[in-house]
């Protein structure tokens, strides 16, 4: 079952608990209820918003994620359940283990998925071929660095639009900022949240990474993870930015949140990315135990694939 996304931005809320039942009220009037094992994640984007001890409490016992955003309402901090999986400690030991030639090789699948799912968003021509000639050249642990290459070329002719043969557009794609800039980082941050959460859920540890190591960071396998997943987000914000979503607002941002339902292809089968990172953490972990070699990363439904998509 896809678990709910729950998105508090608009009124402040006090959040708690009753009979298993998450409970919203605003000025004392319940507003809405939900089945507490019904969430996955919860954002926050009010500055008066409140919570119970036991609504913390329930999020975590069901596995849910809490998002509290800043004053410039992207995300600023997560919290996540303490992993429950029957064999935790033996995953993070494999986790701990794990050597550089593995942690290359699946860094290798990680930046090819990436440039891959990169060129799918760009039309049929020169760039895209560029892209997909660096996605055939990549080595293990990516020693070249063509990720950076190809997201130079990405970057150039991502926002072009395809009834225009000349675009104004002069895009330059950076952590702050506002337009398309603001609106990427948020579904990106979201996107975090999620791979973080699937982790833990999987018995490993977010903060140990494959290839992001910096010691300040809390999330460096969720940000391994979600490199080839930053293409979902970049084809959503682009498609809103065209349909004249420039500003991080409640709509934007409510149609970056449901990309996590969204239809995704993994391994031949397909269902809502949320459920499709569990079963990419889940090849994670494989591949740290020694049991699987490949990677599981979901894929875009294209268009010629909606029917097969759902």
């Amino acid at each position: 079952m896809i678990k709910r996304t729950l998105e508090i931005s608009r009124e402040p809320a006090h959040l708690s608990v009753r009979h298993k039942q998450f409970v919203l009220k605003r000025d004392g009037d319940v507003v809405g209820s939900f089945p507490c094992e019904d969430l996955g994640m919860v954002v926050v984007d009010h500055p008066q918003t409140t919570y119970s001890h036991a609504a913390l409490a329930a999020l975590a016992e069901s596995d849910a994620a809490l998002v509290v955003c800043g004053r410039d309402h992207l995300p600023a901090a997560v919290l996540l359940p303490l992993a429950d999986h029957s064999q935790v400690v033996w995953r993070v030991q494999a986790q701990v283990a794990a050597k550089k030639p593995l942690q290359k090789r699946l860094w290798k699948q990680l930046v090819q998925a990436k440039i891959r799912a990169q060129a799918e968003n760009l039309p049929a021509g020169s760039p895209r071929k560029k892209l997909l000639a660096l996605a055939a050249d990549v080595r293990s642990g990516d020693p070249s660095n063509r990720e950076a290459q190809a997201a130079r070329v990405y970057w150039a002719h991502w926002l072009l639009h395809p009834d225009r043969e000349v675009s104004d557009e002069q895009f330059r794609r950076a952590r702050d900022g506002d337009g398309p800039n603001a609106l990427l980082n948020y579904g990106y941050a979201i996107l975090r949240a999620a791979v973080a959460r699937a982790l833990v859920g999987s018995g490993l540890l977010p903060s140990l990474g494959i290839q992001h190591s910096h010691r300040a960071n809390a999330f460096c396998l969720a940000d391994d993870l979600m490199e080839p997943l930053r293409p979902l987000v970049d084809a959503r914000v682009r498609d809103l930015y065209w349909d004249g979503g420039t500003e991080l607002d409640q709509p934007t941002k409510a149609a970056l949140l449901e990309l996590l339902a969204e239809p995704v292809a993994t391994s031949g089968t397909t269902g809502p990315l949320m459920v499709a990172l569990h079963t990419l953490s889940a090849s994670l972990a494989k591949c740290y135990e020694g049991t699987a070699n490949e990677l599981e990363i979901p894929t875009a439904c294209r268009s010629a694939d909606t029917v097969a998509c759902g």
